[in-house]
């Protein structure tokens, strides 16, 4: 037999990896001989670009950047192959690089995201995938823009730095600066939010109370954004209020789609297509996969979901551990997960079941392929 593990992390405790290497363990104990073959996965959001260098044998290429607030910090992407590269915009963009008592969507800005990109290109990348979650910004990409060439300019024809606070301001845009070699680039933007830049479902609203704005910051914030649209909308002929995903990551989902034409795809089918996940379902006999806790949630755009769908149109079993199953997580069978078991095997506390996250864990594999081997025999 023929196994392969693609799970997601279990958040805080155990690695994608991890469970690989306990699953191996436990189908070992079961099924003497068996092949086992392993993926480090993610869906796009934090842990994306270590899954994929993981997977696919790639390097880590480091570099200092702007940090949200201007400061300097430390950034990476993944080199895959010398021309495709990874990278997660909140490595140099993201949250938790903000204090709590210093987060304000006005003032943070995306600039480090676009250092990344301009690095890479410099570097000689062409194909370049872009996972926006977990931003600390609400600056519509201006940030990430200004870094690669374009100007947002105010009313005196000045140039504006690129913060939340700026979009308000803006009067026109001069792309003529933009990197040219973006034109020679093909950018994929790893987006599961469908929210518009403007309106209470936009940018603003959504998002920016967790990056520490008020009621008072998200309206004047909020101002600015359409201030933004109108003028992407004059000056290039497209309403991002039309536009699923423009609203994602404080708007630089917008950015990227019309000044680096970004195709936004699915977090978790862009890592499945970057770790060549079809190829490597040839000849495996079973998969196994799972997340730390399963819901309604993990239909839209999880690891478990993407897993399963690819394997079921392949006609290869999946099976899934988790460490929990909350409202709906059994919406997941219609998504080609066959069967799943939780690691928790009594009445617990959550503390208990996280601190024996690894224990749980390879004794709910060893009962599940222990149900295999009976499941065979009948």
């Amino acid at each position: 037999m023929k196994f392969l593990f693609a799970s997601d992390s279990f958040k805080g405790t155990l690695s994608s990896r991890r469970t690989a290497e306990l699953l191996t363990q436990a189908a070992g104990e079961i099924f003497p001989g068996c092949s086992c073959a392993s993926i480090d996965i993610a869906d796009g959001g934090e842990g994306t670009t270590e899954a994929v260098l993981s997977a696919v044998n790639g390097a880590r290429v480091s570099l200092t950047v702007k940090g949200p607030l201007w400061e300097e910090t430390s950034g990476f992407y993944g080199n895959l192959d010398g021309t495709r590269a990874v990278m997660e915009m909140a490595a140099a963009s993201g949250l938790p690089l903000v204090p709590c008592n210093k987060r304000d969507p006005r003032k943070t800005t995306t600039y480090g995201t676009g250092q990344m990109i301009a690095d890479a290109l410099e570097k000689g990348f062409r194909d370049i995938s872009i996972a926006i979650g977990g931003s600390a910004t609400n600056d519509g990409g201006i940030g990430c823009m200004r870094a690669l060439g374009v100007k947002f300019l105010d009313e005196n024809g000045e140039e504006l730095p690129g913060c939340g606070e700026d979009l308000i301001n803006i009067r026109s845009i001069d792309v003529s600066g933009l990197d040219p070699r973006v034109k020679r680039c093909n950018f994929t933007v790893m987006c599961d939010v469908t929210n518009p830049l403007c309106g209470e479902s936009g940018a603003t609203y959504t998002f920016g109370k967790q990056k520490g704005g008020t009621p008072e910051i998200l309206d004047e914030l909020e101002k600015g954004m359409c201030n933004y649209r109108d003028i992407l909308f004059r000056q290039f002929g497209i309403n991002m209020d039309n536009v699923p995903g423009s609203g994602a990551a404080g708007g630089l989902g917008a950015a990227l789609m019309v000044f680096l034409n970004g195709t936004l795809k699915s977090g978790i089918e862009t890592v499945l297509d970057l770790v060549e996940f079809d190829r490597k379902l040839n000849g495996v006999s079973l998969v196994v996969t799972g997340e730390g806790a399963t819901d309604w949630q993990s239909v839209f755009g999880k690891v478990m979901q993407g897993v399963g769908v690819h394997c079921k149109r392949q006609g290869i079993p999946a099976v899934a551990i988790v460490g929990s199953m909350g409202q709906g997580a059994e919406d997941i069978f219609d998504y080609g997960i066959d069967s799943m078991i939780t690691t928790v095997n009594g009445i617990m506390p959550l503390d208990e079941a996280l601190e024996r996250a690894e224990e749980l864990y390879l004794c709910a594999a060893r009962r599940l392929f222990r149900m295999l081997k009976a499941g065979r025999a009948l």
